[in-house]
């Protein structure tokens, strides 16, 4: 299986967490812990102040994995990829309002066998620290027949 993709490429999406991600983000989620929209309550936990859900970090890495997918596709891949899942996924430090996330997806093993890429993931913030790192498996479909 020719994937159009190789072990290295690389592919990147910074984005600043804003308060209008975080309220969109317990909506859609339905997650409105109070740890991340209740600035009182927040200031009495270890951080001293709000941070942002886990899954917003994590959402990042939705649109590093298409970008490799775009990368395949301009490179000649006629079928399409599907994300088959995101494997131990850790969070190692806080997000706050206002910090800038950069989400990193290296491709980091090809499995032609099983027609899957795996790639390894990381976020860091504005300061370089890293506060996510997981994995992900794609898999790669090939195209379908034309309609008759």
């Amino acid at each position: 299986m020719d994937f159009f993709v190789a072990v290295g490429d690389t592919a990147e999406f910074t984005k600043t967490i804003g308060e209008t991600d975080i309220a969109m983000f317990s909506a859609v989620s339905g997650d409105f812990d109070p740890i991340h929209v209740d600035e009182e309550y927040a200031k009495r936990s270890q951080f001293g102040r709000r941070i942002a859900h886990g899954g917003i970090a994590t959402s990042l890495f939705s649109t590093t994995s298409s970008r490799i997918s775009q990368l395949a596709k301009r490179r000649g891949a006629p079928g399409v990829s599907v994300s088959l899942g995101y494997d131990r996924i850790r969070f190692l430090a806080a997000v706050y309002p206002g910090d800038t996330l950069t989400a990193r997806y290296v491709v980091s093993r090809l499995d032609p066998e099983r027609g899957r890429s795996h790639a390894d993931l990381v976020v860091v913030n504005q300061r370089g620290e890293k506060v996510c790192v997981g994995e992900h498996v794609m898999k790669w479909l090939p195209p379908t027949a034309a309609p008759t």
